[in-house]
């Protein structure tokens, strides 16, 4: 009796161990951009990146003249004058208009991690600044990465959704940002992105006109 117990017992650590290892061949026979994308997306995460692409290209009805410079605003929902703005401002005033203050999400969490957020030299920056730390693109990837969901960065254009944001380096380390909008180009298939890179918000077929840096879906904080 002991015998065949052991027998049946040694047959199904065997079992296991060959299921552990077609499973582990069949990952290492794919490439990290051939692994398929899971798509968790309860219904409100959907309605909301629906509402945040709608919102997005309402945007590009407004006139905008680009404008970097230093502003001092309120705090929170503070904003630069509605007609000036850079590629960050669209993103904070399409997620205002949802009811999500990224000026104070932003500073809430540098202030509790400062040293995960970047410090370049030229910002000469050695506390938190609620008039441009939001207003940024690199603070903002590392907002997004920490507070939302880092989703692969691929040439396929089928993995970027609408709602999801896009980072990118126009050259020179100049960072950009935008938002993928639920609005298909006739040319390319591709979804559009709703930026502004000098012209006021525009949305252009221009996902993979530049090194895509970052990708990610905030919904904003967890209440």
């Amino acid at each position: 009796m002991a015998k065949t117990s052991a027998a049946a017992s040694n047959t199904l650590v065997m079992r296991r161990l060959n299921a552990c290892l077609s499973l582990s061949a069949l990952l290492l026979s794919c490439s990290p951009g051939s692994l398929p994308r899971l798509q968790i997306r309860p219904d409100v995460h959907s309605a909301f990146l629906e509402k945040l692409s709608a919102v997005a290209i309402e945007r590009t009805r407004h006139v905008v003249r680009y404008d970097p410079a230093y502003v001092r605003i309120p705090y929170p929902n503070g904003d630069v004058s509605p007609d000036t703005g850079v590629c960050t401002d669209e993103v904070i005033r399409t997620y205002r208009a949802l009811g999500i203050d990224l000026q104070k999400e932003v500073h809430e969490d540098m202030q509790q991690n400062f040293s995960a957020y970047p410090n370049q030299r030229r910002w000469m920056l050695g506390h938190t600044d609620t008039n441009i730390d939001h207003r940024r693109v690199p603070n903002l990837r590392v907002f997004f990465s920490r507070k939302g969901e880092t989703l692969p960065v691929t040439s396929r254009a089928e993995d970027y959704l609408p709602g999801e944001l896009v980072t990118w380096d126009l050259g020179g380390n100049v960072p950009h940002i935008g938002i993928v909008v639920d609005k298909k180009s006739s040319e390319s298939g591709r979804f559009m992105i709703v930026h502004n890179i000098g012209a006021g918000p525009k949305m252009e077929d221009v996902l993979f006109n530049w090194k895509i840096t970052g990708h990610y879906r905030y919904f904003g904080p967890i209440k």
